[in-house]
């Protein structure tokens, strides 16, 4: 039984002043909290144990959610003082994401994809990681992944650009979805904040470790504004974004 760490710990800066009584993984979206359709993606795919780290207005997203009985989940909580970014979240959680492979998503992304397929993948490449990419509609927003011919992440965000490498690589973005081994804790470092795509991952690539890249071209929406938030609203409810995990 895979477990799944959502990261929800974000100020939610450009959502204001939405965020500033709700944290961002409770603002509305089509009707539900934007937090719900990881929860009922995870749970879809016969996830049911959710680790999710808090920060900004944490205790009232621990309320809105409680055990996570509500959705035949067991959720239990991270929480963090100071924030401690992707892999100082990820790394404090470890206690409770220890042993197995684990899958980490954004609490702010609206997705649904094939994770059998994705899990597959990342077993037959006996990586280390395995990060769900799309194409890159903007590298300066979201950042630029390079592959090569095997899927295999070659540079994030240009590092490290001391390899060479000798083949053709594909530039995509992403996503925000991932799924570790647990061997990864041994390149973390402990107590301190530190991002994942600008310093562990890259760090990774030089070691020699493999990480790997699974396409996804479908459903995905990430919701990180005030604009988006209506953004997706509308998607969500004119059904051009289907999903599914939601009853028509």
């Amino acid at each position: 039984m895979m477990r799944a760490m959502i990261l929800a710990a974000g100020f939610g800066t450009r959502m204001r002043p939405l965020t500033d009584t709700l944290p961002k993984a409770l603002v509305p979206v089509a009707g539900r909290p934007l937090i719900e359709y990881t929860l009922l993606f995870v749970k879809s795919h016969g996830i049911e144990e959710v680790v999710i780290n808090l920060h900004h207005l944490g205790h009232l997203l621990r309320d809105a959610l409680g055990d996570g009985s509500a959705y035949g989940l067991r959720i239990t909580y991270s929480p963090e003082d100071p924030i401690l970014d992707t892999g100082g979240g990820i790394k404090k959680a470890q206690p409770s994401l220890d042993g197995e492979p684990f899958l980490v998503l954004n609490a702010d992304t609206i997705l649904d994809f094939d994770l059998t397929a994705f899990l597959a993948t990342h077993r037959q490449a006996q990586a280390l990681g395995t990060l769900l990419l799309r194409p890159n509609p903007d590298p300066e927003q979201y950042g630029l992944i390079e592959i090569d011919q095997q899927g295999t992440i070659r540079r994030i965000r240009g590092e490290p650009s001391e390899v060479e490498v000798q083949q053709p690589l594909s530039d995509f973005m992403f996503t925000g979805c991932q799924v570790l081994e647990p061997r990864i804790f041994d390149y973390m470092p402990q107590g301190r904040a530190f991002s994942t795509t600008h310093e562990l991952y890259p760090q990774l690539i030089r070691s020699g470790e493999t990480l790997q890249g699974f396409i996804h071209p479908g459903a995905w929406m990430v919701v990180d504004d005030t604009e988006g938030v209506a953004r997706a609203t509308q998607t969500v409810v004119s059904g051009q974004l289907r999903l599914s995990y939601l009853r028509p």
